[in-house]
């Protein structure tokens, strides 16, 4: 086995990610509506694969950079894998979607209606909806093909019909584009639960209302996807917040990497699609193929598929469900941490009760001089922040650094950005080349006379919404070093445009620091192994995708090390290959949680070392990124990260990776619990 043959392909892995995603919408064992969320977040999934990674593999190709991936495919090479591999999920998805998912729905009153289906009663209202509702925010557009009429362009991920005109039933056929609306919902509900009717079947059935006089031969729905990435110069930037705002509002017109058409529409309205996409851009090759339009079953905007994932049916969803209280409400936060650290659990512990608990009553507390904080996905609405923001009108220090460059969040986090400036809070947009994913906040404390820092070091963002469907990690601690490592952090943060280079007494940062340390920490493992005291390494982690990381791994497994490893998503290295990762097992673990946090156990000879963090062991998190972790210092929080990783290892519902790179899912519908079901179940108890 050569060395390229040691890694797999990362893009692949993420696609087996996204289908196992698929297959618990496939789990017939799940509640209904939890396995249409699923197919939505399949679809949304993609989407977001399509403008970021596929649309990087269409630039090499674009400039022919002759870059190959560590297991040595040309990008050429991973798009043809990609679709091989993509199609044959889409055929699952329209078999989940169609045989499954739709009768089921229908079975229990939830039926979703086509135009033909409909009662003229039933058309009439819906008529009179369209010419209210619609009508009016449709601007149809017929399409010349002549010199100086351009195509128009079509912007990311726009649901959209493509229609053919005749001005008489002999005349000649037009092409018209019309955008559906994006202010309105993707299903329109009929009176006396008569069932749902999709947005593009309402337009498509009032087409003769849009094109007066004219014969419609027929319509399709469609969907171009665009490349997603913002191309920033932010060395020679005067203002990143300003070129950031500006760049975002370009990126739903970037390079066209993707058609999604509805199965049946006609192939000289696909060719007229692909044709107009492959040469709207005259200063560059296109890229765009007949590989890269996708026939899709069901609704092209899986918005759809949300909205049906959100109705009111209690007995068709997941239980509801919210996490215990873990600090005592007769104390203050402060009074709880000095005595002890505290690791939470969400969403098995309370993020509001925990997490924004800290921030709010730091924010009233009359001892308090100062707070800082990370934000890289708040959201749209933020206790944290309003707190920060009262804490700033008391007269206290505030400081946050906002990451403007979070990918598809940029424009929320420049409103949250002019937002806090408004309150009078010091706001440091984002390093130059670095992105700042790291989940830190700080409170300093006036205590008899002197200062003392009050920490929060977390895995998740300070997001109270993701935080309930997200399982993160995250601690609470008085401790000095750490205190004075983050206080340290936050003064490179805010005093320069470069990546944080001192030295730090106990956190592990990235981008200058993280990875030796690892590395050290993987090695020191090795060595106990070859001295007899043996060596164990067990982590939970995002991804997994680092070469020199991956590396290290091989080589502690060859030297006796025993090596656990939860990695949900992409995951490069390869399990279980005799004599190159024999004592290496991978598991990923997906159910009605997302798993976000990153857990690193060493066992060190007997002198355990854990650590909780933001970062993954992939290149952009070591390597490009300001990325914390934090030791766990405390031996019960340690104890209880050891529980933590025992219970997922031992979940009978994960899937293994195996040498070939295959994933084998080890019981689906297993009567035993997962892993989540066990810590919600210990939560519950007071027993987590």
């Amino acid at each position: 086995m050569g060395r390229r043959d040691h890694f797999l392909n990362s893009q692949l892995s993420w696609l087996d990610f996204n289908g196992r995603v698929l297959a618990l919408a496939e789990d017939g064992t799940l509640p209904l509506l939890a396995r249409v969320r699923f197919l939505s977040i399949f679809r949304t999934n993609l989407d977001e694969f399509f403008m970021v990674q596929v649309g990087a593999l269409k630039r090499a190709l674009q400039v022919d950079d002759g870059g190959v991936s560590e297991d040595g495919l040309t990008a050429r090479e991973q798009l043809d894998a990609i679709f091989i591999r993509l199609r044959s999920q889409l055929e699952r998805y329209a078999d989940c979607w169609q045989r499954q998912c739709l009768p089921a729905l229908g079975a229990q009153g939830i039926r979703v209606r086509g135009w033909s289906d409909l009662s003229e009663p039933e058309r009439a209202g819906l008529r009179d909806y369209f010419t209210e509702q619609v009508f009016p925010l449709l601007t149809p557009q017929a399409i010349t093909r002549a010199p100086g009429y351009p195509f128009p362009v079509m912007a990311n991920l726009r649901l959209s019909l493509a229609a053919l005109l005749r001005d008489a039933a002999t005349g000649p056929m037009h092409f018209a584009y019309v955008k559906l609306p994006d202010e309105l919902p993707r299903l329109v509900p009929l009176p006396d639960d008569g069932g749902l009717v999709p947005l593009e079947e309402v337009v498509r059935g009032c087409l003769d209302l849009v094109y007066r006089g004219r014969v419609i031969e027929a319509a399709y729905t469609f969907r171009v996807t665009r490349g997603g990435d913002l191309d920033l110069d932010e060395r020679h930037a005067e203002n990143l917040l300003h070129v950031i705002e500006e760049e975002a509002k370009r990126r739903p017109y970037g390079l066209a990497v993707r058609i999604e058409v509805e199965r049946g529409m006609r192939p000289d309205v696909r060719g007229l699609l692909l044709r107009e996409l492959q040469f709207e851009d005259a200063a560059h090759i296109s890229t765009l193929g007949h590989a890269d339009l996708f026939d899709v079953v069901g609704p092209l905007d899986p918005l759809a598929l949300r909205e049906i994932a959100d109705l009111p049916r209690a007995q068709l969803q997941y239980p509801p469900y919210s996490g215990r209280r873990v600090l005592e409400a007769t104390k203050s936060v402060f009074e709880l941490v000095a005595e002890r650290d505290v690791l939470v659990h969400h969403p098995y512990d309370s993020f509001p009760d925990a997490v924004e608990r800290f921030f709010v009553e730091a924010a009233s507390d009359p001892d308090v001089a100062a707070i800082k904080l990370t934000l890289y996905r708040p959201g749209g609405r933020s206790g944290i922040a309003d707190a920060l923001v009262r804490a700033a009108a008391a007269g206290k220090e505030v400081f946050v650094f906002v990451e403007l460059k979070a990918r598809f969040d940029e424009e929320r986090n420049v409103d949250w950005a002019k937002k806090l400036e408004r309150a009078g809070i010091h706001v440091v947009y984002g390093l130059v080349d670095v992105k700042t994913h790291a989940k830190i906040g700080l409170v300093v404390r006036r205590e008899g006379g002197a200062l003392r820092s009050y920490a929060h070091v977390g895995t998740g963002n300070y997001n109270a919404a993701t935080a309930a469907v997200y399982t993160d990690l995250g601690l609470l601690t008085a401790h000095p070093e750490l205190g004075a490592d983050l206080n340290d952090l936050f003064n490179e943060l805010s005093g320069s445009s470069r990546p944080p280079r001192v030295s730090f007494r106990r956190l592990l940062v990235a981008p200058e620091q993280m990875l030796g340390r690892v590395i050290a920490l993987i090695e020191r493992e090795a060595a106990h192994a070859r001295a007899g005291r043996g060596g164990r390494i067990r982590a939970k982690l995002n991804g997994l995708a680092d070469a020199e990381v991956i590396g290290a791994l091989y080589r502690a497994s060859q030297a006796g090390v025993e090596i656990d490893l939860v990695v949900r998503g992409i995951c490069c290295l390869r399990p279980g290959v005799p004599g190159l990762s024999d004592r290496i097992r991978v598991i990923s673990i997906l159910g009605r949680f997302l798993e976000h946090g990153r857990i690193f156990s060493f066992a060190n000879g007997g002198e355990p070392e854990s650590y909780i963090g933001s970062a993954d062991w992939r290149p952009r998190n070591l390597r490009r990124r300001v990325e914390v972790a934090t030791p766990i210092l405390d031996p019960r929080c340690g104890a209880r990260l050891e529980r933590i990783l025992e219970m997922e290892l031992a979940d009978p519902t994960a899937w293994e990776l195996g040498p070939d790179g295959g994933y084998y899912r080890r019981a689906a519908g297993d009567a035993r619990a997962s892993a989540q079901e066990e810590l919600m179940r210990l939560a519950a108890a007071g027993r987590a």
